[in-house]
């Protein structure tokens, strides 16, 4: 689909081109958040008209965005998450939990689109995220991801190295490690008892012929 963006769009374009985007892009995202227009001819002309008009209202955003990016500029946001010993959180952290996070401490108030995460933050620790205020302005904030305020406060001071735990066995990987090892010690355990058992056997099979 070609659309007209009504505002700077990251590796599209600026104000006022025309590109073309997936269908499922410009119908969830560009047109109901009045980034974009349909590239019609009827909505060509209408935006040559209103160019002005468009470009002030842009302009005003920004200024906004930049007064927002102002108060969250070098912000870390502590979010505290039950997690397993090797860091793993029990659930995650969405960018809906972040918008939230924004807006009470900060009272900066996006919309999850806004924040720039690939995917659920699943780990404790330190993570840069970026928050798209406006097309022209973006802010990254700190995520401070940990099990209690303690540990948060050890992290924001580097007292606590990150970074392992991605590697570390999930919680179900070391359960099912520990009990391999369990079953592997009976094992071991049954054998040498087996291995008693039969020496005793024959120690009194030939006990009993000596007799005999």
């Amino acid at each position: 689909m070609k659309v007209i963006l009504l505002e700077r769009i990251e590796k599209l374009g600026n104000l006022g081109d025309v590109v073309t985007v997936k269908d499922g892009f410009a119908r969830n995202y560009l047109l109901p958040q009045g980034k974009a227009l349909r590239a019609t001819e009827a909505n060509m002309e209408r935006f040559e008209r209103e160019r002005e008009e468009i470009e002030r209202r842009n302009a005003e955003a920004r200024a906004v965005a930049e007064k927002q990016a102002e108060k969250i500029r070098g912000a870390m946001l502590v979010i505290i998450r039950a997690a397993g010993e090797t860091g793993h959180l029990y659930g995650s952290v969405t960018t809906r939990d972040i918008a939230q996070a924004l807006k009470e401490e900060f009272g900066v108030e996006v919309p999850r689109s806004a924040v720039q995460l690939e995917k659920p933050i699943k780990i404790i620790g330190l993570h840069d995220v970026k928050v798209r205020l406006h097309g022209e302005v973006v802010e990254t904030v700190t995520l401070n991801v940990a099990r209690n305020e303690e540990e948060a406060e050890l992290q924001a001071k580097g007292e606590i190295i990150i970074g392992e735990a991605e590697e570390a066995p999930s919680e179900v990987e070391r359960v099912l490690a520990d009990l391999e090892e369990e079953e592997k010690a009976a094992e071991e355990a049954d054998a040498a008892d087996g291995g008693e058992d039969a020496g005793a056997g024959e120690a009194a099979e030939a006990q009993a012929e000596g007799k005999a």
